[in-house]
């Protein structure tokens, strides 16, 4: 599966983004996905990841909304009222499962995408 990220950008705090993420292969709706982020001098972390149920870190809840279009092989992470400390790259992932679980560490996924720069200015 390969894994092409798109929709970063500059935007002001309490803008909004909608960042997508194009999966190749014909087994899309058999992978669980998830968005994730790093900002410089962090460690990457959990944003959102949907598998048969979608959740969500605590810091985006209420703001961040994750969705996936199974005919498109694509997933979308909606961000909403975004603030500075959002500012990060962001990357999603994808790991062959089809379940409940919804997996929140980077080590749980089978392939990655190439980042989107997001920037939030105050």
């Amino acid at each position: 599966v390969q894994l092409q990220a798109s929709g970063g950008g500059l935007v002001q705090a309490g803008g909004s983004l909608r960042l997508s993420c194009a999966a190749s292969g014909r087994t899309f709706s058999s992978y669980s996905m998830g968005w994730f982020r790093q900002a410089p001098g962090k460690e990457r972390e959990f944003v959102a990841g949907i598998s048969w149920r979608i959740d969500y870190a605590d810091i985006v809840k209420g703001r961040f909304a994750i969705s996936r279009d199974n005919a498109k092989n694509t997933v979308y992470l909606q961000m909403n009222s975004l603030r500075p400390e959002d500012t990060a790259v962001y990357y999603c992932a994808a790991k062959y499962y089809s379940g409940t679980r919804v997996y929140k560490d980077t080590y749980d996924y089978d392939y990655w995408g190439q980042g989107t720069q997001v920037t939030v200015s105050s």
